[in-house]
């Protein structure tokens, strides 16, 4: 039997496949794509890599079609007369006609055998009109504009703009420096009306606080009668403001961005493991921003995590070791701290020691722990549990960034009221306390800790629990360590250091890991955390055929908890509605 097609089998061209696949044929600037129905031509044209300008639009938001700056030039096949058939080129394709007013590349969607410019004569001159209206009473202050080496006005006008402006009048004064929340300010006179603000607020947050108030010219942003813009969201408003109109109260006119260094990590104030974005100069954190990941944070962070940073460089960090002499802390260096914890370590007895690790600590850090415990030769070994109240976005009530991962590799553990009853009843004498204040967050008092012959703590901040402490070793805080964490819905992410640790403070897997040489008298076999992660792939099956370079900046799903993110199932309900693109 032969395999040659009939003579009567219809040979194929490749555009005949798009429809096949649920796609349309699409000719972008000269050269056919396919793209999904529904596609919106600012998407085709992201997709096929051709940057169309625009302000109004964003992937995550409904579509207004407010600022008219993403104008391209459509174009379709003229319908056939009577009884003709279209005129096809080479490849089959329908001749296009072009039509001659442009239209919104944000609001229109894609079809079969369209035609898209995004360059030519009427692109470009409908885009010079746009920017001109917009600088007509945009005041000329980029100089002192906190916006200013991030603003998308400042960045197209050098593309799109006339570099001189036609107008005489005075320009319109519009309310300047209003505070119109905690954490944001809002310059109206910058504003371009493209309405972002008040879409999130609406569509993401579920605080419709802000709208637009007057008309024409004199149209201004500004929050409704008796509120304030005071949602724990507040600061994504200025992240996807294009211009200067809200800016942040907590980095106003502290940095030019293009002095800082971007380094891409994760947060670790709860187990969602938002992405984000730390910004950095001379080793000193400057802002946080959030980093887009459609699987975890979509492009959003509440502003209490965002914020929660300073307090790195703060009065109350650790930088050095101390050790108690009848309860009063002096520093002493690292070989003798060391010596000290292995000498008290081994005069009580192992069943008579517990170690409390902490779900804050990075796998690596975790398995290190799992290590000592083992090396000293207890089984008492916990973890304290942090909660708080969630919302229906991205804030989880499990407070600790690594649960999940804590749960892998420490397995079930000892509940942590057993090791406090064993401190009370003195069946335990020696804790190692590593990353968490006991007192604060683990129902310890200060009664329970004085009845210890030994506490040592890993800490990056002075605490109560430290303040109890026979001796205290300065580690590195989230900004300043590498490794890998898991959060609750099991995404395996990685964290990077921006900024390095401060004057005699040691990453925590370094501290861990002299702890264990020392107790052991084995050579320093382990250099780096990449080490430490092979270890904890050969020993860990989930972790089975990854390092940390593999996980990437985006994550990689290692585990099916069955949680749900709540801000990604709405927006996958908005997604699935056509409601946004994103």
């Amino acid at each position: 039997m032969s395999d040659t097609p009939s003579a009567t089998a219809e040979l194929k061209l490749p555009k005949d496949h798009a429809a096949e696949k649920g796609m349309v044929n699409v000719q972008i600037d000269g050269v056919w794509h396919q793209f999904p129905k529904g596609t919106r031509m600012i998407e085709a044209c992201r997709q096929a890599k051709i940057t169309v300008p625009h302000y109004c639009y964003h992937p995550k938001l409904s579509v207004p079609g407010n600022c008219r700056m993403c104008l391209v030039q459509m174009g379709m096949p003229p319908r056939p007369a009577p009884g003709q058939e279209p005129t096809r080129d080479e490849n089959g394709y329908e001749i296009i006609g072009w039509m001659p007013r442009p239209v919104i590349a944000c609001a229109n969607t894609v079809g079969e055998n369209m035609g898209i410019r995004t360059q030519g004569e009427l692109v470009e001159k409908c885009r010079e009109g746009v920017m001109e209206f917009l600088l007509i009473n945009h005041p000329l202050d980029c100089t002192i504009c906190d916006q200013a080496g991030e603003c998308r006005l400042q960045e197209q006008s050098v593309q799109h703009g006339r570099g001189v402006s036609r107008f005489v009048d005075m320009k319109v004064k519009k309310p300047k420096n209003v505070d119109i929340g905690p954490r944001i300010r809002l310059d109206d006179e910058r504003c371009i009306m493209c309405s972002r603000c008040i879409r999130f607020m609406d569509e993401v947050a579920s605080d419709p606080v802000l709208g637009f108030t007057q008309r024409g010219t004199h149209t201004t942003l500004t929050v409704h009668p008796g509120r304030l813009l005071d949602s724990n969201y507040s600061l994504n408003t200025a992240d996807i403001c294009p211009v200067g109109a809200l800016t942040s109260n907590d980095f106003r006119f502290q940095m030019r961005v293009w002095f800082l260094k971007e380094t891409p990590t994760i947060d670790v104030n709860c187990g969602t493991g938002t992405n984000i974005t730390v910004w950095t100069r001379e080793n000193k954190i400057h802002r946080i921003t959030p980093r887009q990941n459609d699987e975890v944070n979509s492009a959003w962070m509440p502003d209490s995590h965002r914020l929660n940073f300073h307090y790195i460089d703060s009065a109350a960090r650790l930088t050095e070791p101390l050790i108690s002499n009848s309860g009063s802390y002096s520093s002493t260096s690292w070989s003798a701290a060391l010596a000290t914890a292995v000498t008290q370590i081994k005069a009580t007895p192992a069943a008579q020691t517990a170690v409390i690790a902490s779900a804050r600590m990075t796998n690596e850090e975790l398995f290190l722990a799992r290590t000592l415990a083992a090396e000293i030769g207890t089984s008492l070994v916990s973890w304290v549990t942090r909660t708080g109240e969630a919302d229906s976005l991205l804030v989880a009530a499990d407070r600790n960034p690594n649960s999940t991962g804590a749960q892998l590799i420490l397995g079930a553990g000892v509940p942590l009221d057993q090791i406090r009853d064993g401190v009370r009843n003195g069946a335990i004498k020696s804790l190692i306390v590593l990353g968490d204040d006991l007192i604060t967050d683990g129902g310890f008092t200060a009664e329970d800790l004085g009845q210890l012959d030994f506490l040592l703590q890993t800490s990056v901040l002075a605490n109560p629990t430290a303040e109890h402490a026979h001796l205290v070793l300065p580690s590195a805080a989230f900004a300043e360590k590498r490794g890998s964490m898991i959060n609750l819905s099991g995404r395996l992410q990685r964290l990077n250091r921006a900024v390095e640790p401060p004057n005699e403070a040691h990453d925590d897997w370094e501290i861990i890991r002299d702890l264990i040489l020392a107790l052991s008298g084995d050579k320093n076999e382990v250099h780096h955390i990449e080490d430490v992660f092979k270890a904890l792939a050969e020993n860990v099956s989930e972790f089975s055929g990854l390092s940390l370079s593999k996980i990437g900046h985006q994550g990689t799903p290692l585990l099916e908890t069955g949680y749900q993110i709540p801000l990604l199932a709405n927006e996958r309900t908005r997604k699935a509605a056509g409601l946004i693109n994103g």
